[in-house]
């Protein structure tokens, strides 16, 4: 099986593992209890937090999650004041906000899935509680411009979301920002946890309800096996930034070279993250396609909206039409994908879809 679908998830890192295994094997006592073994759990906890919190802008409450799906859900449940957001967001941000039963506005974006700073200036007035926007988008990668929107939101008197669930890890968080929502599973960590930084100064309501375990107010037993792999997941993210940035970079000419022109870029070209890859083809069966590379795992569209049947929301934000979005597929690479794994998918990826367009 060749692996390209580092936006659903990423393999995780050996160091995260080695880092989970004592904690899964023989170390099982609660951090939040106060005799020795909980106190070593809670030291435990204590030294993944910092190593997440490394990547995230100084300062701040950070508390570990279930996820960045509920980061995102008590960033925006736990504010107040009517909320602007972008068309491209993820669902986890563009459900949320719609069922806060507050006022809602969304910001379109351009064919290169780029908002237009200038407009969002004229839409983000006084009065307005919350601004959400993704760092990196997950189905087409382009980089929002998050510092310019953070601005416009302070100056508006608004909170300021990111969600940097795609980014983190990868490329800087802007300082600017007031709530950022990350996960483990996209840096090569675990699945089932991820973290909220709030910065100093901003309250939320809870959104969970009980022991008020973290310091900006969640609650619930953390599990110092899957913060601990969350740690080292994000130690060697920022060890090896510039070493996996450079791999991308050199693995996303490999793949444009190799699709050639027949394959049109969905997103901007330059405004990106190069370990996301989103192309077209006129008349491609996508189905067919994944039928007929069964041992090579690539994405339709986001894995949260896979088997809904729906156009990508983000494809048809971009101005896509129905047909086009469905022709339309994401390839996800990073740190463990060799050259040669990449070269060997797309040769074929290539050849299945000319062998479409010979047999139409």
């Amino acid at each position: 099986m060749i692996y390209l679908d580092y936006q659903a998830t990423t393999p995780l890192a050996p160091e995260a593992l080695a880092a989970m295994l004592p904690w899964l094997e023989s170390q099982h006592a609660n951090p939040h209890s106060p005799h020795a073994p909980g106190r070593a759990a809670r030291a435990a906890v204590e030294v993944a937090r910092g190593q997440v919190a490394a990547l995230l802008p100084a300062g701040g409450k950070m508390a570990f999650t279930s996820g960045a799906t509920e980061a995102l859900n008590w960033a925006i449940k736990g504010t107040t004041g009517p909320i602007v957001t972008l068309a491209t967001e993820h669902a986890a941000v563009l459900d949320s906000v719609a069922a806060t039963g507050r006022p809602v506005t969304v910001l379109p974006v351009g064919p290169d899935g780029m908002v237009d700073p200038e407009v969002a200036r004229a839409t983000i007035l006084p009065g307005t509680g919350l601004v959400a926007a993704m760092l990196v988008n997950n189905e087409i990668g382009v980089i929002q411009p998050i510092a310019e929107l953070a601005e416009i939101a302070h100056a508006a008197g608004a909170l300021f979301l990111c969600d940097a669930v795609q980014g983190y890890g990868r490329v800087p968080i802007p300082a600017g920002c007031d709530l950022v929502a990350i996960s483990a599973h996209k840096i090569h960590g675990p699945k089932g946890i991820g973290a909220l930084w709030v910065r100093d100064g901003v309250t939320l309501a809870p959104l969970l309800h009980g022991g008020g375990q973290e310091a900006p107010g969640r609650s619930g037993t953390l599990s110092p096996a899957l913060c601990a792999g969350f740690g080292a997941a994000a130690k060697v993210a920022a060890a090896r930034g510039e070493q996996d940035s450079a791999h991308v970079a050199r693995l996303w000419q490999t793949a444009r070279h190799l699709l050639g022109e027949m394959w049109t870029l969905n997103g901007s070209a330059t405004n990106r993250y190069l370990g996301n890859l989103n192309v077209r083809r006129d008349g491609l069966d996508v189905g067919r396609l994944m039928s007929d590379l069964r041992d090579i795992a690539f994405s339709a569209g986001s894995a949260c909206a896979s088997g809904s049947g729906r156009p990508s929301h983000v494809l048809r934000a971009l101005g896509l039409s129905d047909k086009a979005a469905r022709s339309s597929i994401r390839i996800g690479f990073g740190r463990m994908t060799t050259e040669g794994e990449l070269m060997t998918a797309l040769d074929r990826l290539r050849a299945a879809a000319d062998a479409q367009r010979g047999a139409a």
